[in-house]
């Protein structure tokens, strides 16, 4: 469960398109996670069928293909962005609140 301190961002990092029709085959995305203190982050990539009517790829915005990407991931796995997220909280937990360390008693 997300810490209501952090902040999810997710953002485009690229598109692969066709060149005949601009259509977007492929999204790759990023995730960060930032509570304040400490910072996580996650790459991805998705695949997408083809639509049957394309938005020109001059007309596409940010918002409107990360949509597309939450909505293949949930396709997926309903729960996928949660799992993600949920992931990165763990990580930011983890550096809160570390259960592991490493070193030598004698340094």
């Amino acid at each position: 469960m997300a810490d209501s301190s952090t902040v999810f961002t997710w953002a485009i990092a690229n598109l692969e398109r066709e060149t005949a029709d601009g259509f977007v085959f492929t999204a790759h995305y990023t995730i960060s996670a930032e509570d304040g203190t400490y910072n996580a982050g996650a790459y991805g990539s998705i695949g997408f069928e083809r639509p049957e009517e394309l938005i020109p790829f001059d007309e596409l915005t940010e918002p409107q293909v990360i949509f597309w990407v939450q909505q293949a991931l949930n396709a997926e796995n309903p729960e996928q962005t949660e799992n993600i997220q949920a992931a990165l909280q763990s990580q930011l937990d983890e550096k809160r609140h570390p259960t592991k360390a490493s070193g030598t008693p004698w340094a």
